[in-house]
């Protein structure tokens, strides 16, 4: 496991191209029959990835958690991004298809994750958070039927309440936000997760931009052709810099700093925050007018 320190924005201000790089940019994630954890000081959240082609891969603990286990005191979502797969939870396997999601809570002890097929593995993209508190594990699907809803099988349908639209094409930022895990629909201890795919068109997420002192963030880019980027601008609001980023990178934000990317091409990122509270509208918004 990885371990990265938190940063203050005084010094950030100072840092070259290569110490941002270094600091706040997670590459090669998606290593084949691998898993891949970065550990950062910041809210203590563990991004990582399980990428199982032939074998499976159990999740452990290693020695930088002192925990007999992962989820000891600590929280899980896991979204996965490639072919289908499943993971299986103490014993019950669940089956998780390509943009659907687990929430895994504390206290779960033997975490496996598998593919269906070596050739088009699954490729599972996590968050973890210490945790408090233990909720239900749960499978959740972005789409389904009303009525599946919650079931004993602990399969959650996202509402549509929690599939929002935002933006427009000319702005360039018409985009669709689906949140998996947060209060209402998937509770967890301060963990909220989800999805965000840019229209068509549209290249900017999360613009006009704002900060969120009470919590941090990582996003993970993807769906990206091999030879596109997003300028991922971070950093104060009038001390702005930005990290080039490609396919299935990911970037660690401060809750002192923006989030901000604008691509070569439209592009879909997941999201995950964790911090002082769960309100997903908990933002101090920037004014275009004060961004330098």
């Amino acid at each position: 496991m990885e371990l990265r320190t938190a940063a203050s924005p005084r010094d950030v201000k100072h840092y070259t191209t290569e110490r941002l790089r270094e600091e706040f940019l997670i590459q090669d994630l998606f290593q084949a029959d691998e898993i891949k954890l970065v550990y950062s000081h910041i809210d203590r959240i563990i991004t990582g990835a399980a990428t199982p082609v032939s074998k499976e891969l159990k999740l452990t603990a290693g020695g930088e958690l002192r925990a007999e286990y992962f989820l000891e005191r600590r929280e899980m979502g896991v979204i996965n991004i490639g072919g289908a797969g499943s993971i299986t939870v103490d014993g019950k396997k669940y089956e998780v298809g390509f943009k659907e999601a687990m929430y895994i809570g504390m206290g779960a002890k033997d975490i496996v994750f598998g593919s269906a097929d070596g050739k088009e593995p699954a490729k599972f993209y996590l968050n973890s958070a210490p945790a408090h508190k233990t909720y239900p594990t749960v499978l959740i699907k972005p789409e389904g039927t009303p009525e599946e809803g919650m079931t004993e099988n602990g399969i959650v349908i996202v509402k549509e309440e929690n599939k929002v639209e935002l933006g427009s094409l000319e702005e360039s930022n018409h985009r669709v936000i689906c949140k998996y895990i947060l209060p209402g629909q998937v509770e967890s201890c301060q963990l909220v997760m989800g999805m965000t795919s840019l229209k068509p068109g549209s290249v900017w997420n999360t613009m006009p931009c704002h900060t969120h002192d009470r919590r941090m963030e990582v996003y993970l880019y993807f769906e990206m052709p091999e030879d596109a980027i997003v300028m991922h601008y971070m950093g104060e609001p009038d001390e702005t810099r930005h990290i080039v980023m490609r396919n299935e990178e990911a970037a660690i934000s401060p809750s002192w700093s923006i989030h901000a990317g604008c691509g070569s091409c439209a592009y879909t990122f997941i999201w995950g925050m964790v911090g002082e509270n769960q309100a997903f509208d908990d933002m101090d918004a920037v004014a275009m007018k004060d961004l330098r």
